[in-house]
């Protein structure tokens, strides 16, 4: 009988007993053994939870547990061939959001992991790290880190909103981002944002040309001066508008470095990293299995 393995964090799950009795019900209905269930901890967000699975020859890993559950799950599958489903909690639920899966519908979302089309996606490599959905440095970090538990866990990604808030009227930061092999470009920014789908939390289409299997990582740059130019960039964004601007610049790339002066609150997948200096991100094309819908379905 094929079996599925289902890891997924305490934390984000408010009755991990209703959910077990539902996912099991519905696997002995669809004719799979009884799921390996594996709950992360604080020490491991679930890269040894996926790496068990591996070696038990699980032939789907469900996922449940927010962006942090799933980044942990995308470093350890990412090249190994067993694909991952998503069952959402948490949050943000962003690689989720950006390919169309269901984010309140547990029924559909176990129907695509068993029976879903096998999406070959992109993923970004960070040290020893892997992500799906966007990496950054700056702004965008300190927003995520500072944003209340609180308050997200009553109104979800709106309390971002609030601690962006407190951000604006940071100083810039002054980096050297390297593209592929061109030349280093010297900026000075307020965060650089590095992505392999292209929209934020509310659909916001922050990288719109960005695809999650075209073998590329989309870059933008944001360098505004004032309250006058993020609300001038925030308009762009939402519109999608694509000419030029000294304070929005993109690039299309396999392999970028940014470089500060001082080390950086940096995210990935919506997940904090250690300050550094530096993000080093290179492309790994098709290197991670996501079950998704059929097509037209």
């Amino acid at each position: 009988m094929r079996r599925a393995a289902v890891v997924y964090n305490p934390t984000k799950v408010p009755d991990v007993a209703g959910m077990t009795t539902r996912v099991e019900t519905f696997m002995s209905r669809a004719g799979w053994a009884q799921p390996l269930w594996m709950e992360t901890t604080q020490d491991d967000p679930g890269i040894g939870m996926c790496e068990r699975a591996i070696h038990e020859e699980c032939d789907v890993v469900f996922v449940c547990g927010g962006d942090g559950t799933v980044m942990a799950a995308v470093t350890a599958l990412a090249g190994c061939g067993v694909p991952l489903a998503i069952l959402p909690a948490g949050t943000g639920n962003l690689l989720a959001r950006n390919l169309d899966l269901p984010l309140d519908d547990e029924d559909a979302a176990l129907r695509i992991g068993i029976e879903g089309r096998t999406r070959h996606i992109d993923v970004g490599a960070v040290e020893d790290r892997k992500f799906a959905v966007m990496a950054g440095l700056g702004f965008d970090a300190a927003m995520m880190r500072d944003a209340p538990e609180g308050l997200k866990k009553v109104v979800g990604w709106p309390a971002y909103v609030v601690s962006a808030m407190k951000h604006l009227r940071d100083r810039g930061i002054p980096v050297t981002i390297t593209v592929d092999d061109h030349e280093p470009l010297e900026r000075r920014v307020r965060t650089v944002v590095v992505g392999n789908v292209g929209k934020l939390q509310g659909g916001i289409p922050l990288l719109p040309d960005a695809e999650p299997d075209d073998g590329l990582l989309d870059v933008v740059v944001l360098a505004p001066r004032h309250a006058f130019d993020w609300a001038r960039l925030a308009g762009r964004v939402v519109r999608r508008a694509r000419v030029p601007d000294r304070a929005m610049e993109r690039f299309r790339v396999r392999h970028v470095v940014i470089e500060a002066a001082q080390p950086q609150p940096r995210q990935l997948d919506g997940d904090l990293i250690a300050d550094a200096t530096t993000m080093d991100i290179r492309v790994d094309p098709g290197a991670l299995l996501v079950r998704v819908p059929p097509v037209g379905g």
